[in-house]
């Protein structure tokens, strides 16, 4: 971890300080991206299947969600765990059916005119959840439920298959869970290419999305970022890239938490970035220490040493300072582990997530909590949110208006119109005033 002190810095040192793995956005990545692309929107299911082989040793495989694949992946799990996925489950169907957005009251503006905002589901929805070197279920939930309670007629989920070209029977269950007819094996920029233009595979047909959702590795990311600027290209949820945490800390904080909370970020990905942020410099030492004292028991030690290499400890002056990195940075995570922390969220303008006080793991949001773990990566804090039921929908005025309502508004309308030099939309709205 690099230790940064944060009030030696001007502007620039501030931002450079700050700067993300350089591999999210390297040439080659944009350069890899764009040939699969291309060559997915020329040949189509081929090529998809071409991509799968190569990357990821297995061509496109349909899994349908039936009652015997059910059944099957339910006794391949404790019970207990099937329990958990459950609970974990209905928690985030809970949450997001709650905070589903309605249909506003027609609001009149003027006497006579009513509108009001109406709330629609999009027709369908690219779901990728990541895989590879862990079976990422808990997206699969945090995506398929949130689709499904807005309404989402097609939801195509796809996932990258296991080293023997299958997938977690948790997988299956969380499927299951969410109401799924069928999962996709398949992953990375080939998956989003094939979500991206529809395409013919020898288990069925995958339709063109109209906007792609999930996170993923630097590939997947700048994938979704290229399909979103093609021409009639899918609607994307949000830079969603590698994990991010920053942990801000006092004197007070549990250093053991706190390094657990980091490595659990920095055990995703390579690519993963965690910052910590302290008012004390000692309190940053025993981190560092305790950090060291547990990545040594990781099952993925060399993932987390890896991503440690682009690791933050900064050292601030006071809690305002902290804000500041946190606003500035925009993380995708934010967990405050301070003696008093709801006054610092208030500060708090930029971050996907907030996990306030000890207890308040990263960790609980991930899996179980309610609210999408879907979130921007990247900066994205800085003017997105996470995935919401709302995500999934949009919004549409409408508009009823009376000829007493029609008169009265009119001329307004049709001198606003001739100032902006547009005399067909004026006369249209002469013809209302004049019944």
């Amino acid at each position: 971890m690099k230790l940064i002190d944060w009030s030696s810095l001007d502007a620039a040192g501030k931002k450079a300080a700050l700067v993300r793995p350089a591999q999210r956005t390297a040439g080659d990545v944009t350069d890899v991206v764009r040939t699969i692309l291309d060559d997915v929107r020329m040949r189509g299911g081929a090529a998809v299947t071409d991509w799968c082989v190569k990357l990821d040793k297995a061509p496109p495989r349909r899994i349908a969600i039936t009652p015997e694949a059910v059944a099957e992946a339910r006794n391949a799990l404790p019970p207990g765990d099937v329990r958990a996925l459950r609970m974990a489950a209905e928690n985030v169907r809970v949450f997001h059916q709650a905070t589903k957005p309605e249909d506003t009251p027609f609001i009149e503006t003027t006497p006579g005119v009513r509108s009001k905002l109406a709330w629609r589901p999009i027709a369908s929805a690219g779901l990728y959840i990541p895989g590879g070197t862990a079976p990422l279920f808990s997206s699969l939930l945090m995506l398929a439920i949130p689709a499904g309670v807005a309404g989402v007629g097609q939801r195509v989920a796809v996932t990258p298959p296991d080293k023997s070209g299958g997938v977690h029977p948790a997988m299956i269950l969380a499927a299951a869970e969410a109401g799924l007819d069928a999962l996709w094996l398949m992953g990375g920029a080939q998956a989003i290419a094939a979500l991206t233009f529809g395409v013919e595979l020898e288990d069925g047909t995958i339709p063109a999305c109209d906007k792609l959702f999930g996170p993923g590795n630097a590939y997947v990311a700048e994938a979704k970022k290229q399909a979103s600027a093609l021409p009639g290209g899918p609607a994307v949820d949000m830079p969603a890239g590698p994990s991010e945490l920053m942990v801000i800390v006092d004197r007070d904080a549990a250093p053991e938490i706190a390094a657990a909370d980091l490595l659990s970020q920095a055990e995703h990905d390579a690519d993963a970035q965690v910052i910590l942020v302290s008012t004390s410099r000692a309190t940053i030492d025993y981190i560092l220490s305790e950090v060291e004292t547990q990545v040594a028991t990781l099952p993925r030690e060399a993932i987390a040493r890896a991503s440690l290499n682009e690791a933050r400890a900064i050292l601030v002056r006071d809690l305002d300072a902290a804000a500041e990195v946190a606003n500035l940075y925009g993380p995708e995570h934010l967990a405050i582990q301070i003696d008093d922390p709801e006054p610092l969220v208030d500060s708090i303008k930029a971050a996907g997530a907030v996990f306030v006080g000890r207890f308040a793991a990263e960790t609980l949001g991930d899996y179980a909590a309610g609210p999408s773990h879907v979130l921007p990566t990247d900066g994205g804090a800085r003017t997105l949110g996470g995935v919401t039921t709302a995500s999934f929908m949009t919004t549409m005025s409408v508009q009823l208006v009376s000829e007493a309502g029609a008169r009265a508004l009119a001329p307004i309308a049709a001198r606003l119109a001739r100032m902006e030099g547009l005399e067909a939309h004026a006369r249209a709205a002469d013809l209302r005033a004049e019944g």
